[in-house]
């Protein structure tokens, strides 16, 4: 199973997304300016404290996807199955990495499969708009079916393709095939950026063709052009040694997103603790998911390390809404907020309705 190039990349990407040069260096996901109000009469318990949420038909106890990465390896199916696994255990929801190995090898797929572990768990697909483009409906509903999905990522990754040795350079139809994906795959259609971010002229747009899902995977936390950067040479690493810090900040894309007015918002790109996720749902993700630190967390300390530092990131998530005096995430949502400067400048840039 390894030993073809798809799986060798793969394994690659994984090898690079651990180490240090795989994070934005300058740029921040900006979370840090959004200020959330204390209430030192909470009339609360920390008991009380309500995380649960419904998002595509499953119920979640705590707001977060462990989010995508991998697949298409044995190792990385290994690493599906653990993670998958402690989803399940802890309510999480969980995310594959590209499907698009499954197209090319389908021995692969079962680097996918993680539903023997996972049997209840909010299961997200994934494939790449220029993949989906290229296939009929009725394969990229195969997809979905082959791991159980409940939904299907659609990813868009213009920045990485445009540095990745063997990347796509033809972007043309995302739109058009985001329309033919809802009206006629069967199952939630989210159209999910890899660490830029997505903009409101682009949600916008996505709203146009009828996608009600957005995960805006904002810059801030791992930079994909800087690992296929170092995969590159020549050019292209020049390129993408420029674009390293290219993209939106996450919360800066958490705000142009939801004044698309979508459904749902996933809020990806940089989350590292409880006060993150707290800060995104203030201001519009109804979920958020972590991948780097979880997938560095396994690695360094096995699967023990996973689970403390997530259950370090559901009691930093629970303290802060007893400190604003949120009973449960929809009080999260609406509960007051500062802006600070940077994020303002952000805002500011976009449409007058800003």
């Amino acid at each position: 199973m390894d030993d073809s190039p798809i799986a060798r990349r793969k394994n690659e990407h994984v090898a690079l997304a651990l180490g240090q040069g795989a994070g934005f260096q300058s740029t921040r996901t900006l979370l840090d300016q959004v200020q959330l109000i204390h209430d030192p009469l909470p009339e609360l318990s920390l008991e009380q404290v309500d995380t649960s949420v419904q998002l595509f038909g499953r119920s979640l106890r705590f707001p977060l996807v462990i989010a995508a990465m991998t697949g298409g390896s044995s190792q990385t199916g290994e690493i599906n199955k653990q993670l998958a696994s402690i989803a399940q255990e802890r309510g999480y929801g969980f995310g594959l990495g590209s499907q698009r190995a499954m197209l090319a090898a389908p021995s692969l797929a079962d680097s996918y499969r993680v539903r023997d572990v996972a049997p209840d768990v909010l299961l997200l697909g994934n494939i790449g708009v220029n993949q989906a483009r290229d296939l009929p409906t009725t394969a990229v509903r195969k997809l979905v079916d082959e791991v159980g999905a409940d939904a299907m990522c659609v990813h868009m990754n213009p920045a990485q393709e445009v540095v990745q040795p063997e990347g796509d350079h033809d972007f043309r139809g995302a739109i058009g095939t985001f329309a033919r994906l809802v009206q006629e795959l069967g199952c939630p259609v989210i159209a999910k950026e890899t660490g830029c971010g997505v903009s409101l002229s682009a949600a916008r747009r996505l709203r146009a063709a009828g996608v009600m899902h957005i995960d805006v995977s904002g810059a801030g936390g791992t930079s994909w052009v800087a690992i296929e950067a170092m995969r590159a040479q020549g050019t292209q690493q020049q390129v993408g040694e420029l674009l390293r810090e290219w993209g939106i900040p996450t919360a800066a894309s958490l705000a142009m997103v939801r004044k698309a007015r979508v459904e749902t918002i996933i809020a990806t790109g940089g989350i590292s603790t409880g006060l993150d996720i707290a800060r995104a749902i203030a201001l519009g993700a109804s979920v958020a998911g972590i991948a780097r630190p979880v997938l560095q967390a396994l690695s360094r300390d096995g699967r023990g390390g996973a689970v403390a530092l997530l259950e370090a990131i559901e009691a930093q998530l629970r303290a802060t809404m007893l400190l604003v005096g949120a009973s449960n995430l929809r009080q999260l949502a609406s509960t007051p907020r500062i802006i600070g400067p940077d994020l303002e400048r952000w805002m500011a840039s976009g449409p007058a309705e800003f």
